[in-house]
C-alpha cells in the first residue's frame, strides 16, 4: 500500500543564494546609470528590477519552491503598494487641478515676494517641518508645499536639487515626529513601545539633526550665489502669472482645506482626491477661462472638460514666458504612471526576495556577525537601509527588521525603544534616498528632480543613520532594559 504523499518542504536558503539576486541587482543597476544616467529610472532600472526578480524566483525555485509559491509572493509584494499607487495618482490629479485653479500659481506669485533668497532653503526646511509635524505626512507636506515651492525656487533661480533637498529633509522631520505618521506608529507597535516614549527617544537623534541641516542650508544660502534672477526677470515671471491666472487668497482655498482634512487624520487618498475636486470647483469658478481653454472650447461643457483634463494629464501652459510655461505645464495622474511603472518593479523583485527567504536569510547573517552595541545598532541601520534597496518599500525596512532584532535588543540589555529609534532613523528616513524605492520614486516625480541629484542635499536623511550610527559605538543615550523588564524578557525567551 503507497504511502500519501508529503508536501515538500523547501530548504532553507544559503547565503551565497541569497546574495545571488542581489547582487545581480546592483551590477545592472550600475550599469543602467552609466548608460543612460538621470534617465534610468524611465524604464532601465524597471527592466532590471523585473529581470532580478525572475533570478530569485529562479533561486527560490532552486530551493524547492513552485512556480505559484514564487509568483505569490511577488504579487503580495507588489499588493503591498497599491495604497501607495492610489496616492501616488492622487497627487498627479491634484497638481493638475491645483495648477489650473490657481493655486500653484498664487503660492508661487506670494512666495516669491515674501522669501527671502538668502534664507530661502532654511525656510523652505523649516516650513516643512512644521506642515508635516501637523499632518503626519511627507508625501502630503511634499505633494503640495514641496511643488509650490520648487517653483519659487525656479523663479529666484535658486538650485533645484538643494531646495529639494530641503523640502525632503523638513518634510521627513515632520512625519518621523508626529503622532499622526503611520511611519512612527509601525516602528512603534512593531517593538511594542508606546508611540509618546518613542517619539520622546527619538529626539535624541532626531533634532541634533535637524538642527544641523539647517545650519547647513542657512550657509548655503549666505555663501553661494542666491539666485540669478534680476528684479526684472522676478516682475517678468509675476507678469506673466497674472496675465494667465486671477491670483488671490481665494486659490488658497483648496490648500487650507486639505491641510485641515490632514490634521482631522482624514486618511491620505479621500484627502488628496477632495482636494484635487475642490480644486477644479475653484477652477470653475474663479479661472474659467483658462479651464474653458484648457478644454478647448466655449461654454460651461469645455470648462468642465478642461477641469477632467488637469486631473489626468495635468495643465499646459500658454504663457509665452518660457519659464512660466515649463514651470506650470505638469501634473496629472499620467505624469505619475512611470513612477507606478517602478514601484511595481521593486515590489515584484523584493516580494519574491521575501517568499524566496532570502531577506530573512541576510539579516540573520547579519545578526551573527554582531559582538557589541555598536555593531548591533550598526547591523540594524545597513539592514534598514538594505531592505530599502532590496524590498523597495520603507515599510518592510521597518517591519522584517524589527521582527528580527528584537530578540538581539533584549539580549543586549537595551530596551526595545533603541530599536525603533534606529528602525525610524534608518528605515523611515534612508527610503527617500533610493530612486526605485516608493518613496524615493514618489518624491522624484512629485519634485520633478532625479533622486540621485537631490540625495547630496537631503542632511536630514543623511545625518540620522550617522548619529545612530554614532550613538552606538559611544553607548550615548541608549535606553538600558529595566530589572522588571529583564525578568519579563527572559521569561519570553524560555517560553519561546
Amino acid at each position: 500500500m503507497s504511502q500519501p504523499d508529503t508536501p515538500y518542504e523547501p530548504r532553507k536558503p544559503s547565503l551565497r543564494d541569497s546574495l545571488i539576486p542581489l547582487g545581480i541587482l546592483i551590477a545592472l543597476l550600475s550599469l543602467s546609470v552609466y548608460f543612460f544616467g538621470a534617465d534610468s529610472s524611465y524604464g532601465p532600472n524597471q527592466i532590471a528590477l523585473l529581470l532580478c526578480a525572475g533570478v530569485a524566483a529562479l533561486m527560490g525555485m532552486k530551493n524547492g519552491r513552485t512556480w505559484e509559491d514564487m509568483e505569490g509572493g511577488m504579487l503580495h509584494g507588489i499588493g503591498l503598494v497599491f495604497g501607495a499607487i492610489l496616492i501616488l495618482l492622487a497627487v498627479g490629479a491634484l497638481i493638475g487641478s491645483w495648477i489650473l485653479a490657481g493655486t500653484v500659481p498664487s503660492m508661487i506669485y506670494y512666495g516669491v515676494q515674501i522669501l527671502s533668497p538668502q534664507w530661502f532653503y532654511a525656510a523652505s526646511c523649516i516650513i516643512c517641518a512644521i506642515v508635516g509635524l501637523s499632518i503626519g505626512s511627507s508625501w502630503t507636506t511634499a505633494g503640495t508645499l514641496g511643488v509650490a515651492l520648487m517653483g519659487i525656487a525656479a523663479a529666484l533661480g535658486l538650485s533645484p536639487a538643494v531646495t529639494a533637498g530641503a523640502v525632503i529633509s523638513g518634510a521627513y522631520f515632520g512625519d518621523k515626529m508626529s503622532p499622526l505618521s503611520d511611519t512612527t506608529n509601525v516602528a512603534a507597535a512593531v517593538t511594542s513601545n508606546d508611540l509618546f516614549l518613542h517619539i520622546r527617544h527619538m529626539l535624541w537623534t532626531t533634532m541634533p539633526a535637524f538642527v544641523i541641516a539647517l545650519v547647513v542650508f542657512a550657509v548655503i544660502g549666505l555663501a553661494s550665489d542666491t539666485g540669478n534672477a534680476s528684479a526684472s526677470d522676478i516682475q517678468a515671471l509675476l507678469d506673466a502669472l497674472t496675465a494667465e491666472f486671477n491670483i488671490s487668497l481665494v486659490s488658497l482655498l483648496p490648500l487650507a482645506l486639505l491641510l485641515f482634512m490632514a490634521w482631522r487624520k482624514i486618511p491620505a487618498y479621500p484627502t488628496l482626491i477632495i482636494g484635487a475636486l475642490v480644486g477644479c470647483a475653484i477652477a470653475l469658478v474663479f479661472e474659467s477661462e483658462t479651464a474653458r481653454r484648457l478644454g478647448g472650447g466655449e461654454g460651461a461643457l469645455a470648462g468642465l472638460k478642461g477641469a477632467w483634463y488637469s486631473l489626468f494629464d495635468g495643465y499646459k501652459s500658454t504663457s509665452t514666458n518660457e519659464n512660466v510655461a515649463a514651470l506650470l505645464s505638469k501634473g496629472g495622474m499620467s505624469s505619475m504612471l512611470n513612477t507606478v511603472w517602478l514601484i511595481v518593479s521593486a515590489m515584484a523583485f523584493g516580494g519574491a526576495m521575501e517568499r524566496a527567504g532570502f531577506l530573512e536569510r541576510i539579516v540573520d547573517w547579519a545578526l551573527s556577525r554582531v559582538k557589541t552595541v555598536g555593531g548591533l545598532i550598526s547591523s540594524t541601520v545597513l539592514t534598514c537601509f538594505g531592505m530599502n534597496a532590496a524590498a523597495g518599500d520603507q515599510y518592510m525596512a521597518i517591519i522584517i527588521p524589527g521582527r528580527m532584532f528584537r530578540e538581539a535588543y533584549t539580549e543586549k540589555g537595551l530596551h526595545g525603544l533603541n530599536l525603533s529609534r534606529t528602525l525610524e532613523d534608518s528605515g523611515t528616513i534612508t527610503s527617500v534616498l533610493i530612486p526605485w524605492n516608493t518613496c524615493g520614486a514618489y518624491m522624484s516625480a512629485t519634485l520633478g528632480i532625479a533622486t540621485f541629484t537631490y540625495a547630496p542635499f537631503a542632511i536630514f536623511n543623511l545625518l540620522c543613520p550617522l548619529l545612530a550610527i554614532a550613538y552606538g559605538w559611544f553607548h550615548f543615550k541608549q535606553m538600558p532594559l529595566a530589572k522588571e523588564d529583564i525578568t519579563d524578557a527572559e521569561g519570553e525567551l524560555k517560553r519561546a
